[in-house]
C-alpha cells in the first residue's frame, strides 16, 4: 500500500529571465483544501490565498529552483528536472511515491510517475503548481525592483511584446537566460 504520495510541478520554463522553480507537496487527506487546480487557471490573488493554505495544511511541502546559470549550462528541461529533484529531496517527510506533471520524471530513488496535464488531474500536483508559481512570481517582483526598466512585475519574464521591446532598448540583464533565442539573438546580433 502506498502511504505518502507527493505531487510535483514546475513554473517558469518559458520565460526569458529568472530561475525555474519546482515545488513538491504531500497533502494531508484529513485537511482538505477547496479550490485547488492548475495554477494557470487561478487569479493571482486566489493562488496567493491557496499557497498560504497549502503551506499550513500540507503534511510536507518544499520549493526549490535552478538558477539562470544552470538553465543556460544544462538546458531548461534538465534544469526543471533538477529543481524538481531538489524540491523532493528537501521535503521534511520523504514520500513513498511521486507524481510529476508532464512526461518526464526527475532522477530520484523513489518510484515516480509522470502524468501529462497532471496539474489538472491530481490535487497534490495542482498544489505543487500553485507553490511553484507563487514562488517564481515572488522572485520576479524582486527582480522588478532590481531591474525596473524591464517590467518584470508585469510580464514575469515571459517574451511579451513589452519585454522584447525593453530587451532591445536596455540590453540584457544578468538575470536573462542567454540560451533562449530572443536573448541569444541580441547577444549574437
Amino acid at each position: 500500500m502506498i502511504d505518502l504520495v507527493c505531487g510535483v510541478d514546475e513554473a517558469g520554463r518559458g520565460p526569458l529571465a529568472g530561475s525555474v522553480y519546482a515545488a513538491a507537496v504531500i497533502l494531508d487527506i484529513n485537511q482538505p483544501i477547496q479550490g485547488i487546480t492548475d495554477s494557470k487557471k487561478l487569479s493571482e490573488s486566489k493562488r496567493d490565498a491557496l499557497a498560504k493554505e497549502i503551506k499550513q495544511k500540507a503534511l510536507a511541502w518544499s520549493v526549490a529552483f535552478s538558477s539562470v546559470e544552470e538553465i543556460d549550462s544544462m538546458n531548461i528541461l534538465q534544469a526543471s528536472l533538477l529543481a524538481m529533484e531538489r524540491a523532493i529531496r528537501s521535503l521534511s517527510i520523504q514520500p513513498d511515491f511521486v507524481q510529476v506533471d508532464g512526461n518526464k520524471c526527475p532522477k530520484i530513488e523513489i518510484p515516480c510517475e509522470a502524468i501529462i496535464k497532471g496539474d489538472l488531474k491530481i490535487q497534490a500536483i495542482s498544489a505543487a503548481s500553485i507553490l511553484a508559481k507563487t514562488s517564481r512570481d515572488a522572485e520576479l517582483y524582486e527582480l522588478d525592483k532590481q531591474y525596473p526598466e524591464y517590467g518584470f512585475a508585469f510580464h514575469k519574464g515571459y517574451p511579451t511584446q513589452l519585454h522584447l521591446e525593453r530587451l532591445v532598448r536596455f540590453g540584457i540583464s544578468p538575470v536573462h537566460r542567454l540560451s533562449f533565442r530572443p536573448v541569444k539573438n541580441l547577444v549574437s546580433g
